[in-house]
Protein backbone atom coordinates (compact mmCIF):
# COMPACT_ATOMS: atom_id res chain seq x y z
CA UNK A 1 0.00 0.00 0.00
CA UNK A 2 1.23 3.27 -0.75
CA UNK A 3 2.00 6.50 1.32
CA UNK A 4 -0.63 8.44 -1.06
CA UNK A 5 -3.17 5.67 -0.58
CA UNK A 6 -2.48 5.66 3.25
CA UNK A 7 -3.48 9.53 3.02
CA UNK A 8 -6.42 9.19 1.57
CA UNK A 9 -7.40 6.10 3.84
CA UNK A 10 -6.62 8.33 6.80
CA UNK A 11 -8.55 11.31 5.63
CA UNK A 12 -11.75 8.97 4.45
CA UNK A 13 -11.35 7.93 8.19
CA UNK A 14 -11.77 11.44 9.49
CA UNK A 15 -14.92 12.09 7.15
CA UNK A 16 -16.56 9.09 9.10
CA UNK A 17 -16.39 10.63 12.06
CA UNK A 18 -17.66 13.92 10.24
CA UNK A 19 -14.79 16.01 10.01
CA UNK A 20 -13.58 17.25 7.01
CA UNK A 21 -10.23 18.11 4.94
CA UNK A 22 -11.06 21.38 5.30
CA UNK A 23 -11.60 21.33 9.30
CA UNK A 24 -8.95 19.48 9.69
CA UNK A 25 -6.93 21.83 8.24
CA UNK A 26 -8.54 24.78 10.10
CA UNK A 27 -7.71 22.03 13.27
CA UNK A 28 -4.26 22.13 12.57
CA UNK A 29 -3.57 25.62 11.74
CA UNK A 30 -5.03 26.77 15.36
CA UNK A 31 -2.48 23.98 16.41
CA UNK A 32 0.36 25.21 15.19
CA UNK A 33 -1.06 28.96 16.74
CA UNK A 34 -1.27 27.00 20.27
CA UNK A 35 2.32 25.22 20.05
CA UNK A 36 3.57 29.35 19.49
CA UNK A 37 4.73 28.58 15.44
CA UNK A 38 4.30 30.70 12.58
CA UNK A 39 1.43 30.32 10.14
CA UNK A 40 4.26 28.75 7.81
CA UNK A 41 4.47 25.81 9.75
CA UNK A 42 0.80 24.43 9.49
CA UNK A 43 2.41 22.55 6.71
CA UNK A 44 4.38 20.21 9.06
CA UNK A 45 1.96 20.06 11.53
CA UNK A 46 -0.53 18.80 8.64
CA UNK A 47 2.33 16.10 7.72
CA UNK A 48 3.16 14.93 11.40
CA UNK A 49 -0.49 14.21 12.04
CA UNK A 50 -0.90 12.62 8.47
CA UNK A 51 2.01 10.39 9.28
CA UNK A 52 1.22 9.77 12.26
CA UNK A 53 -2.20 8.79 11.17
CA UNK A 54 -0.94 6.44 8.72
CA UNK A 55 1.97 4.33 10.33
CA UNK A 56 2.42 2.54 13.43
CA UNK A 57 0.27 4.93 15.80
CA UNK A 58 2.00 6.41 18.81
CA UNK A 59 0.44 3.77 21.94
CA UNK A 60 -0.96 5.32 24.60
CA UNK A 61 -1.98 3.84 28.09
CA UNK A 62 -4.67 6.46 29.60
CA UNK A 63 -4.52 5.84 33.45
CA UNK A 64 -7.94 7.03 35.41
CA UNK A 65 -6.82 7.62 39.50
CA UNK A 66 -8.95 10.61 41.47
CA UNK A 67 -10.70 12.71 39.15
CA UNK A 68 -14.04 13.07 37.71
CA UNK A 69 -13.18 12.20 33.90
CA UNK A 70 -14.28 15.78 32.83
CA UNK A 71 -10.28 15.60 31.27
CA UNK A 72 -11.20 13.04 28.65
CA UNK A 73 -14.63 14.64 28.43
CA UNK A 74 -13.17 17.23 27.23
CA UNK A 75 -11.69 16.05 23.99
CA UNK A 76 -14.20 13.45 23.85
CA UNK A 77 -17.17 16.01 23.26
CA UNK A 78 -14.89 18.58 21.40
CA UNK A 79 -15.82 17.08 18.11
CA UNK A 80 -12.99 17.53 15.80
CA UNK A 81 -10.25 17.54 18.21
CA UNK A 82 -11.66 14.01 19.77
CA UNK A 83 -11.68 12.46 16.13
CA UNK A 84 -8.47 13.65 15.14
CA UNK A 85 -6.84 12.65 17.88
CA UNK A 86 -8.00 8.92 17.79
CA UNK A 87 -6.80 9.13 14.49
CA UNK A 88 -3.20 10.10 15.44
CA UNK A 89 -2.70 7.54 18.66
CA UNK A 90 -3.23 4.33 19.69
CA UNK A 91 -5.49 4.37 22.66
CA UNK A 92 -4.40 0.69 24.14
CA UNK A 93 -6.03 1.30 27.57
CA UNK A 94 -9.04 3.88 29.02
CA UNK A 95 -11.92 3.03 30.96
CA UNK A 96 -13.95 5.14 29.86
CA UNK A 97 -14.09 4.66 26.17
CA UNK A 98 -13.06 0.81 25.79
CA UNK A 99 -15.83 -1.90 25.49
CA UNK A 100 -13.46 -4.47 27.78
CA UNK A 101 -14.87 -4.62 31.35
CA UNK A 102 -13.53 -6.27 34.30
CA UNK A 103 -10.87 -9.10 33.82
CA UNK A 104 -10.82 -8.21 30.32
CA UNK A 105 -10.34 -4.43 30.82
CA UNK A 106 -7.22 -5.83 33.12
CA UNK A 107 -5.67 -8.26 30.76
CA UNK A 108 -5.74 -5.23 28.37
CA UNK A 109 -3.79 -3.16 30.01
CA UNK A 110 -1.22 -5.60 31.40
CA UNK A 111 -1.10 -6.80 27.93
CA UNK A 112 -0.61 -3.25 26.79
CA UNK A 113 2.54 -2.17 29.07
CA UNK A 114 4.23 -5.22 28.27
CA UNK A 115 4.21 -4.78 24.49
CA UNK A 116 4.64 -1.18 24.27
CA UNK A 117 7.14 -1.12 27.76
CA UNK A 118 9.32 1.57 27.53
CA UNK A 119 7.84 2.88 23.98
CA UNK A 120 4.25 3.80 25.06
CA UNK A 121 3.21 7.67 26.18
CA UNK A 122 1.12 7.30 29.68
CA UNK A 123 -1.70 9.96 30.08
CA UNK A 124 -2.78 10.10 34.15
CA UNK A 125 -6.02 11.33 34.81
CA UNK A 126 -6.68 11.84 38.53
CA UNK A 127 -4.56 12.34 41.67
CA UNK A 128 -2.96 9.43 43.47
CA UNK A 129 -3.38 8.63 47.31
CA UNK A 130 -0.52 8.11 49.38
CA UNK A 131 -1.59 7.76 53.02
CA UNK A 132 -2.19 4.57 54.84
CA UNK A 133 -0.84 2.46 51.87
CA UNK A 134 -2.79 3.74 48.98
CA UNK A 135 -6.14 2.85 50.66
CA UNK A 136 -8.58 5.43 49.91
CA UNK A 137 -8.34 5.07 45.77
CA UNK A 138 -8.61 1.54 44.44
CA UNK A 139 -9.05 -0.06 40.84
CA UNK A 140 -9.57 -3.97 40.48
CA UNK A 141 -8.37 -3.95 44.27
CA UNK A 142 -5.15 -2.56 42.76
CA UNK A 143 -4.42 1.12 44.80
CA UNK A 144 -3.72 4.01 42.64
CA UNK A 145 -0.61 4.07 43.55
CA UNK A 146 0.65 0.69 43.15
CA UNK A 147 -0.57 0.93 39.77
CA UNK A 148 1.39 4.27 39.43
CA UNK A 149 4.41 3.15 40.63
CA UNK A 150 4.49 -0.02 38.26
CA UNK A 151 3.36 0.92 35.64
CA UNK A 152 3.91 4.64 34.87
CA UNK A 153 7.94 4.51 35.18
CA UNK A 154 7.88 2.46 31.88
CA UNK A 155 6.32 4.61 30.12
CA UNK A 156 8.64 6.73 27.38
CA UNK A 157 6.91 10.00 28.17
CA UNK A 158 3.83 10.80 31.11
CA UNK A 159 1.79 13.43 30.62
CA UNK A 160 -0.26 14.31 33.58
CA UNK A 161 -3.39 15.90 32.43
CA UNK A 162 -5.46 17.67 34.06
CA UNK A 163 -4.82 19.82 37.57
CA UNK A 164 -5.79 16.39 39.73
CA UNK A 165 -2.80 14.53 38.03
CA UNK A 166 -0.42 17.51 38.04
CA UNK A 167 -0.56 18.79 41.57
CA UNK A 168 -3.34 16.79 43.41
CA UNK A 169 -6.62 19.47 42.62
CA UNK A 170 -9.44 19.18 44.56
CA UNK A 171 -8.77 15.62 46.18
CA UNK A 172 -5.79 17.28 47.30
CA UNK A 173 -7.83 19.94 48.88
CA UNK A 174 -7.79 20.66 52.68
CA UNK A 175 -7.83 18.88 55.21
CA UNK A 176 -6.81 16.08 52.37
CA UNK A 177 -7.24 12.68 54.61
CA UNK A 178 -5.60 10.84 51.91
CA UNK A 179 -3.19 12.52 51.27
CA UNK A 180 -3.43 12.74 47.52
CA UNK A 181 -0.81 14.33 45.39
CA UNK A 182 -0.23 14.55 41.50
CA UNK A 183 1.95 12.04 39.53
CA UNK A 184 5.12 13.53 39.83
CA UNK A 185 5.11 14.10 43.98
CA UNK A 186 3.57 10.87 44.48
CA UNK A 187 5.83 8.40 43.19
CA UNK A 188 8.72 11.02 41.96
CA UNK A 189 8.59 10.34 38.30
CA UNK A 190 9.31 13.46 35.87
CA UNK A 191 5.78 14.54 34.27
CA UNK A 192 4.45 17.11 31.37
CA UNK A 193 1.86 18.87 33.46
CA UNK A 194 -1.04 20.13 31.01
CA UNK A 195 -3.30 21.34 34.33
CA UNK A 196 -6.56 22.91 34.27
CA UNK A 197 -9.99 21.84 35.14
CA UNK A 198 -10.45 20.81 32.46
CA UNK A 199 -7.46 21.51 31.03
CA UNK A 200 -7.79 22.36 27.14
CA UNK A 201 -7.90 19.73 24.64
CA UNK A 202 -5.52 21.59 22.42
CA UNK A 203 -2.78 21.86 24.62
CA UNK A 204 -2.69 18.09 25.15
CA UNK A 205 -2.19 17.50 21.03
CA UNK A 206 0.31 20.02 21.00
CA UNK A 207 2.39 17.92 23.45
CA UNK A 208 1.46 14.63 21.83
CA UNK A 209 3.02 16.27 18.40
CA UNK A 210 5.40 17.42 19.50
CA UNK A 211 6.50 14.59 21.02
CA UNK A 212 6.00 12.36 17.74
CA UNK A 213 8.37 14.99 16.40
CA UNK A 214 10.83 14.05 18.59
CA UNK A 215 11.13 17.97 19.45
CA UNK A 216 12.28 19.61 23.07
CA UNK A 217 8.95 20.63 24.52
CA UNK A 218 10.70 23.80 27.27
CA UNK A 219 8.90 23.87 30.41
CA UNK A 220 7.96 26.60 33.45
CA UNK A 221 9.02 25.74 36.73
CA UNK A 222 5.31 24.14 37.43
CA UNK A 223 6.61 21.14 34.22
CA UNK A 224 3.98 22.93 32.36
CA UNK A 225 4.41 23.77 28.49
CA UNK A 226 5.68 27.07 27.55
CA UNK A 227 3.78 27.12 25.05
CA UNK A 228 0.89 27.04 26.58
CA UNK A 229 1.49 28.07 30.12
CA UNK A 230 4.06 31.32 29.48
CA UNK A 231 1.54 34.11 29.66
CA UNK A 232 -1.33 34.84 32.27
CA UNK A 233 -4.99 34.51 31.16
CA UNK A 234 -4.74 38.57 32.21
CA UNK A 235 -2.25 39.26 29.27
CA UNK A 236 -4.31 38.23 26.63
CA UNK A 237 -7.83 38.52 28.04
CA UNK A 238 -10.62 39.94 25.50
CA UNK A 239 -11.84 41.89 28.04
CA UNK A 240 -8.89 44.57 28.12
CA UNK A 241 -7.99 44.07 24.63
CA UNK A 242 -11.46 44.88 22.65
CA UNK A 243 -13.03 48.00 24.85
CA UNK A 244 -13.09 51.77 24.05
CA UNK A 245 -9.66 52.19 25.99
CA UNK A 246 -9.69 56.20 25.84
CA UNK A 247 -13.02 56.46 26.01
CA UNK A 248 -12.84 55.00 29.19
CA UNK A 249 -10.10 56.11 30.73
CA UNK A 250 -12.13 59.86 30.10
CA UNK A 251 -15.28 58.71 31.83
CA UNK A 252 -13.34 56.63 34.62
CA UNK A 253 -10.08 57.41 35.29
CA UNK A 254 -6.90 55.62 33.97
CA UNK A 255 -6.44 53.69 37.35
CA UNK A 256 -9.92 52.52 37.17
CA UNK A 257 -9.91 52.60 32.91
CA UNK A 258 -7.55 49.03 33.90
CA UNK A 259 -9.24 46.89 36.29
CA UNK A 260 -13.09 48.21 35.97
CA UNK A 261 -13.63 46.76 32.62
CA UNK A 262 -12.15 43.13 33.82
CA UNK A 263 -13.55 40.97 35.80
CA UNK A 264 -10.81 41.36 38.76
CA UNK A 265 -12.90 42.96 41.27
CA UNK A 266 -15.40 40.14 41.20
CA UNK A 267 -13.02 37.67 41.63
CA UNK A 268 -10.99 36.48 38.73
CA UNK A 269 -7.69 34.88 39.15
CA UNK A 270 -6.80 35.72 35.66
CA UNK A 271 -3.56 38.25 36.49
CA UNK A 272 -2.22 35.01 38.85
CA UNK A 273 -3.18 32.04 36.56
CA UNK A 274 -0.98 31.10 33.66
CA UNK A 275 -2.83 29.41 30.93
CA UNK A 276 -3.60 30.01 27.02
CA UNK A 277 -7.49 30.07 27.67
CA UNK A 278 -7.90 33.59 26.05
CA UNK A 279 -6.46 32.37 22.80
CA UNK A 280 -6.96 28.91 22.44
CA UNK A 281 -10.24 28.98 23.84
CA UNK A 282 -12.56 25.71 24.52
CA UNK A 283 -15.00 23.86 22.05
CA UNK A 284 -13.52 24.00 19.10
CA UNK A 285 -12.31 27.55 19.69
CA UNK A 286 -15.70 28.86 20.44
CA UNK A 287 -15.26 30.64 23.85
CA UNK A 288 -13.76 30.56 27.36
CA UNK A 289 -15.38 31.40 30.80
CA UNK A 290 -14.54 35.10 31.03
CA UNK A 291 -15.79 35.62 26.95
CA UNK A 292 -19.04 34.08 28.54
CA UNK A 293 -19.25 36.60 31.73
CA UNK A 294 -17.43 34.20 34.23
CA UNK A 295 -14.10 35.25 36.19
CA UNK A 296 -11.51 32.69 35.82
CA UNK A 297 -10.84 30.65 39.06
CA UNK A 298 -7.32 29.70 38.55
CA UNK A 299 -7.80 26.35 38.05
CA UNK A 300 -4.42 25.35 36.30
CA UNK A 301 -2.54 26.80 39.19
CA UNK A 302 -1.39 24.41 41.78
CA UNK A 303 -3.55 24.43 44.91
CA UNK A 304 -6.21 26.14 43.51
CA UNK A 305 -8.81 24.99 45.47
CA UNK A 306 -7.24 26.19 48.85
CA UNK A 307 -5.11 28.88 47.35
CA UNK A 308 -7.43 30.71 44.98
CA UNK A 309 -11.39 30.61 47.03
CA UNK A 310 -12.93 32.17 47.58
CA UNK A 311 -13.75 32.59 44.03
CA UNK A 312 -15.50 35.78 44.07
CA UNK A 313 -13.27 37.98 46.23
CA UNK A 314 -10.51 39.66 44.92
CA UNK A 315 -7.32 38.08 46.23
Amino acid sequence: MGKKHETQLFYERLEKKGVSRREFLKYCTALTVTMGLTASSTGQVVKAIENAGTTLRLPVVWLHFAECTGCSEAFLRTPNVGAIILETISVEYHETIMAAAGHQAEKSLHDAVEKYDGKFVCIVEGAIATRYNGAYGKVANRTFLDMAQSIVPRAAAVISLGSCASYGGLPAAAPNPGGYKGVQDAIGVATINIPGCPPNPLNLFSTIVKHLNKEEIPLDGQGRPLFAYADTVHDHCPRLVHFEHDKYVEEFGSKEAEMGYCLYKMGCRGPETYNNCPTAKFNDGTSFPIQAGHPCIGCSEPGFWDSMTPFYEES
